[in-house]
């Protein structure tokens, strides 16, 4: 189905079923089923894309959750995908500084070309109030947190041969909306990202790539208590936590053509989380 807007280019517009088909994307932290990376790398696929999954098994080792399958991981992307589509996994330490262009290159070995780049990767762990922090974490932050996704854009846009569709995704987080208890580290890096979308957005648009940061907000991948909901319900005025396919909805989209007009943006997909009067408190009839 075409529409025609009226006054418009005289272009018809309408809805293409796999709207980043033949496009390559580079997804990091995509290495958990419960994870917003695995989200987005499906939704990506269900888009027609071809994927590149990266991980970083030593730190998934290191939570109490676990490193997951990755064999499973994989195989549960590759459901989404069209069949000439491919799907691949690469690992890598994005704390080295030399990484970022490492992974890029042996993306674009796997993929051909890159045209879209997802920073979800983050350093798991609460890090420390003012009073605890230490130099170590927020050099520890700011090498994963940032720096990298700072570097793979940089690898990115030197791989990127000017043609359509090239999108760049960070991930912030709300430290902008409210404070981040303990988390001084995280929420510095984080908010680097963020600080520096317009920037990067700025220079990397001659060259044909968008640049944009989300705000996943609140998102149960794997660790929210029966005791932690009960705490936070108030605050989530459709009644629920965030789920990994809500912000996946959002990052599928920005990398697609719709998408086209969209650039230097900082998005906040969290359901309206802590802004609105507590549930049940709302005006009445």
């Amino acid at each position: 189905m075409t529409t025609e807007f009226p006054g418009g280019t005289g272009q018809a517009v309408g809805r293409e079923p796999f709207p980043l088909r033949n496009r390559s994307v580079l997804v990091t932290g995509a290495s958990r089923r419960a994870g917003i990376g695995f989200a987005i790398a499906c939704t990506m696929a269900s888009y027609g894309a071809n994927l590149v999954l990266h991980h970083f098994r030593p730190h998934d080792r290191q939570q109490e959750w676990g490193a997951d399958d990755l064999n499973t991981v994989v195989g549960g992307v590759r459901r989404h995908a069209l069949p000439e589509a491919s799907v691949v996994e690469l690992g890598g330490d994005l704390a080295d500084p030399a990484e970022p262009e490492r992974l890029m290159n042996a993306a674009v070995n796997a993929a051909g070309h890159i045209d879209v780049l997802v920073c979800n990767h983050a350093l798991t762990g609460e890090d420390g109030a003012l009073g605890e922090i230490t130099a170590q974490e927020l050099d520890r932050h700011w090498a994963i947190d940032a720096r990298s996704s700072i570097l793979l854009a940089q690898a990115f846009a030197g791989q990127h041969d000017g043609r359509p569709g090239g999108s760049v995704v960070f991930m912030t987080s709300g430290q902008a909306l409210g404070p981040l208890p303990g988390e001084v580290a995280y929420a510095a890096a984080k908010a680097a990202l963020a600080g520096v979308t317009t920037t990067l957005a700025d220079q990397l648009a001659d060259r044909g790539i968008r640049v944009n940061t989300v705000n996943p907000g609140p998102v149960d991948t794997g660790y929210l208590t029966a005791e932690m909901w009960q705490l936070v319900e108030p605050m989530f005025p459709f009644g629920r936590y965030g789920r990994p396919e809500d912000p996946a909805r959002l990052i599928a989209w920005l990398a697609t053509d719709e998408a086209a007009w969209i650039t230097g943006q900082i998005i906040n997909t969290e359901g309206g989380f802590g802004r609105w009067r507590p549930r049940g408190q709302g005006q009445g009839a």
